[in-house]
């Protein structure tokens, strides 16, 4: 298997990933609107900028821009729909809901590459069959998890 890790850009990129794998569950699985969810959602935050940012820095697998560049602008749109109403828009009512829908998918969307990201490392597998499979199947768990927890999350905003 040849190195994962090709250039600067690739380990800042990897680093970046797993620091936002790691916060991004705790803050999807710890009590919420506590300090500490605050501040490990703020590292989440910075460190998927980081991801985002230095993904944009990567083309060596499509000599150029590809899938995955559609994908960080994805990420990108998830990530802002879940920060900024945290930080400018708590006066208004809908503040929370976009929220946990914006972080909930971003974290979500994050486990979804980098589970499309270690089936590709399969030998001898399709590579967009292994990326689509990978990439469903946790989208797909994504929305049942969020079916579920949506009515709890939505009950909370009378809370805040």
């Amino acid at each position: 298997m040849p190195d994962m890790i090709q250039s600067t850009e690739g380990l800042i990129h990897f680093i970046a990933g797993v620091l936002a794998l790691i916060t991004g569950t705790l803050v999807l699985s710890m009590k919420k609107g506590t300090k500490l969810h605050i501040r490990i959602g703020y590292i989440y935050v910075i460190s998927m900028l980081v991801l985002l940012i230095s993904s944009f820095m990567i083309y060596r697998l499509f000599n150029g821009w590809g899938i995955f560049h559609y994908a960080s602008i994805i990420s990108a749109f998830s990530l802002l729909v879940g920060i900024i109403p945290a930080i400018f828009l708590r006066h208004k009512s809908f503040w929370l809901r976009l929220h946990f829908t914006g972080m909930f998918w971003s974290v979500i969307g994050l486990w979804a590459a980098f589970v499309a990201e270690m089936s590709v490392r399969v030998p001898e597998s399709s590579f967009m069959w292994m990326v689509g499979v990978a990439f469903g199947v946790v989208m797909l768990i994504g929305v049942i998890i969020f079916s579920f927890y949506k009515p709890k999350w939505i009950s909370w905003t009378k809370y805040y």
